[in-house]
């Protein structure tokens, strides 16, 4: 529907403390300390240089992001309904409770009416702070009106500058963690060169803006630094204090901004359960980071009025009963080798098992229906069979919910950063095997003994956890190709913290009998920068050439569409259509929807596959018994889904609705013996001939190229109502 169009002229201990851990070593360290703080000359001045550089790079790939928004869509030139168009499908919906917010009287009005709305779904009246995930609007609304900006920052200016900020926030945060893992800031700088190069596959928030993701993953890469950090050897209890409020902090922000965060948090526990059961963790640190994610989740349940999507979370579920099971299941960590794993399988199983019970229990209890299409799509994409209900396959039938594709890799190796990746994964993965081993090996609560901690394989658990967190997430974006933003961002760290740490050159150096400290320091910074060298040289001019290239953002089809409805219909008025347009629709003109795109609620999913029925072979009469049922005067009609040819056969919208309706599909190929061919045509081509029984229910009022839009007549039921007695 959008288009765009060419411009001319265009765990094993660090003996060191954990301050000094943060010094790049490309530099000899001084013998001399400072007699007040105990740190060389040369570790205050790297770290200096490393933050630097750190915030160097982030701004850089906030600038870098925003000019390409810019010049992508000639944003700073067109329109403001044109700008709005741009926030495309649920970015529109989001976006238009900031300029909702700042429309109202008082920032109290505003709040009152979010908490009491009518206009996003029709004949309801919703809590939008309850329902959305939108807090990071009410607080931007707020900000632009306390901080008086107003007379130099339009506000959609600074809505899409914070976001791009954020960037900066993400980058700073995996230059944190690959410091911290390989003890060198260059393994920073190689991670943001990575990240910014790779801009394809670690974001895209210069063309999806307000998308919940935007606004959460730079969170989630802090917690993740701040984890990082807490799991540091030797840190001193009030550091450990102060680092586990940081991952509160993160964590809170994660969870508050997004709606998916208990999927990620559930991913996430399971990595602290599985170092916990192998001891790469002590319990301490375990329950801490249980803990940090229950409370998150709490806070956020609360602030969402009680949003009882989070109640029924796996995530909670899971963590109370690792909990409850390791309170109970004592001496979980003593024995020989044999009865460990006897006693690590059934703790496995007892807690997997209450997790499902619990689970079960509060769904029931709460009548938890809002993400169930997320298990049927779970379901299905674990091979548990086919499916013809509607919400699932309007997932699955989606590339960005497919399986990761294989060119990901080829661009991935083409910045060289694949190759260290899969040779520090590989290295890393066989040493934890050993670890695990070894520590599953070892008898007394956990506590390895003396001889154990001189043994010759060790991991540090900062090291294991972010091991565990790459290959986690990795698996999850190769199930789905949406979820690869988790991944390819801590890809970058990972692969940096191989090129620049000890860990990883140590191995392959010990099979080549050549680990001396020379070779050790010559490799671990020369080979940096002559991957840094190499990118400059080949990526560069590419880089400036991709800023330089203008374009404009050309979509006269939907502008015209919205001044229309903008002049032409009640503010009042109830628009029915598909939910993309219908989000476009409510930023652009204010008008009510009967139905939209935040999907985790199961009245609206019900709802909107009965609007959607203006796509599938239906009579009139019963499309407009449906249309009018949920109080709409207009719908909109798109020839762009009337007549799609971007899926294939099986995934197009109409079809979804006619395996659902079992009818048989259009077009050539297969269908299931047990549909049946459709009574009646397909509304959305039927209604244009504009003949009897469609002219009776429906009028055109406006067309386009693209759009058809037709107003509701009155039933006629209701005039016989009241000529009778």
């Amino acid at each position: 529907m959008t288009a765009v169009r060419q411009r001319k002229g265009s765990k094993g201990k660090d003996p060191g403390p954990s301050i000094q851990n943060l010094k790049p070593e490309c530099i000899a360290e001084s013998k001399e300390r400072l007699k007040t703080g105990g740190f060389s000359w040369w570790t205050i001045l790297c770290l200096i240089i490393g933050s630097i550089v750190g915030v160097s790079l982030g701004l850089l790939c906030c600038i870098y992001v925003a000019t390409l928004h810019d010049n992508d869509l000639w944003f700073s030139n067109i329109k403001e309904v044109e700008r709005e168009i741009s926030f495309r499908t649920e970015c529109g919906l989001y976006y238009s409770y900031y300029k909702q917010m700042l429309k109202a009287p008082s920032i109290q009005q505003g709040l009152y009416e979010l908490m009491h709305d009518n206009t996003t779904e029709s004949k309801r009246t919703i809590n939008i702070l309850q329902r959305m995930n939108i807090y990071q609007e009410v607080v931007l609304s707020i900000l632009y009106r306390i901080l008086h900006i107003q007379a130099y920052l339009e506000p959609i200016y600074f809505y899409i500058y914070t976001v791009f900020a954020l960037q900066t926030v993400y980058v700073i945060a995996l230059f944190i963690t690959s410091w911290l893992l390989s003890n060198s800031w260059l393994a920073g700088a190689l991670t943001g060169v990575w990240y910014i190069l790779n801009r394809v596959d670690t974001t895209r928030v210069e063309f999806t803006i307000s998308l919940r993701e935007n606004w959460s993953i730079p969170f989630l890469a802090l917690q993740v630094a701040a984890i990082t950090c807490y799991l540091r050897p030797q840190l001193k209890p009030i550091h450990q204090r102060v680092v586990l409020w940081l991952v509160f902090v993160a964590t809170f922000c994660f969870c508050l901004t997004w709606q998916f965060n208990q999927f990620i948090l559930l991913v996430q526990a399971l990595i602290i359960f599985t170092l916990d059961c192998l001891d790469f963790f002590t319990a301490e640190q375990a329950v801490y980071l249980y803990l940090i994610q229950v409370l998150s989740l709490l806070l956020v349940w609360l602030l969402q009025f009680c949003n009882s999507m989070i109640l029924g979370s796996l995530v909670l579920s899971f963590i109370v009963s690792a909990l409850f099971i390791r309170h109970f299941q004592t001496g979980l960590k003593t024995g020989g080798f044999v009865t460990r794993i006897g006693k690590l399988s059934l703790h496995t199983l007892l807690v997997f098992t209450l997790t499902f019970l619990i689970n079960y229990s509060a769904k029931r209890i709460l009548q938890l229906k809002s993400d169930e299409h997320i298990f049927k799509f779970i379901k299905v994409k674990l091979g548990f069979g086919a499916t013809r209900d509607f919400d699932a396959s309007l997932y699955l039938c989606e590339e960005a919910f497919g399986l990761l594709p294989l060119d990901t890799f080829e661009r991935l190796a083409g910045t060289v950063m694949l190759y260290p990746y899969l040779c520090t994964l590989s290295a890393l993965f066989i040493l934890f095997l050993l670890v695990a081993l070894s520590n599953l090996s070892s008898s007394g609560s956990g506590q390895m003994s003396r001889e154990n901690e001189e043994k010759t394989f060790r991991m540090r658990p900062d090291v294991a956890y972010n091991l565990l967190h790459t290959i986690f997430f990795g698996l999850l974006a190769f199930s789905t190709m949406r979820m690869k933003y988790l991944w390819t961002g801590h890809m970058c760290a990972f692969a940096a913290f191989g090129v620049c740490g000890k860990e990883v050159w140590t191995l392959y150096l010990r099979v080549l009998h050549c680990n001396t400290k020379t070779t050790m320091r010559l490799i671990r910074y020369s080979v940096p920068i002559v991957i840094l060298a190499f990118l400059y040289y080949k990526f560069w001019p590419r880089l400036r050439e991709e800023v330089s290239e203008l374009r404009e953002f050309y979509d006269p089809d939907t502008v015209e569409l919205m001044e229309w409805i903008r002049l032409k219909t009640p503010k009042r008025a109830v628009f029915a259509g598909s939910m993309q347009l219908l989000a476009g629709i409510k930023l652009c003109t204010g008008r009510v929807l009967t139905n939209h795109p935040h999907y985790e609620d199961q009245a609206l999913r019900e709802r909107t596959r009965e609007v959607y029925q203006i796509y599938a072979r239906q009579s009139a009469e019963e499309v407009h018994k449906v249309l009018s049922s949920v109080g709409a005067d207009y719908v909109v009609l798109e020839d762009s889904i009337c007549y799609e040819r971007r899926h294939s056969r099986g995934c197009r919208l109409r079809d979804l609705l006619d395996l659902a309706n079992g009818h048989i599909m259009d077009g050539s190929g297969e269908n299931d013996p047990d549909l049946v061919p459709a009574s009646h045509p397909r509304f959305c081509e039927a209604i244009k001939t504009d003949v009897p029984p469609y002219s009776a229910f429906f009028t055109r009022v406006f067309r386009n190229e693209t759009f058809h839009v037709y107003k509701l007549k009155k039933a006629k039921k209701k005039k016989k109502a009241e000529s009778g007695p």
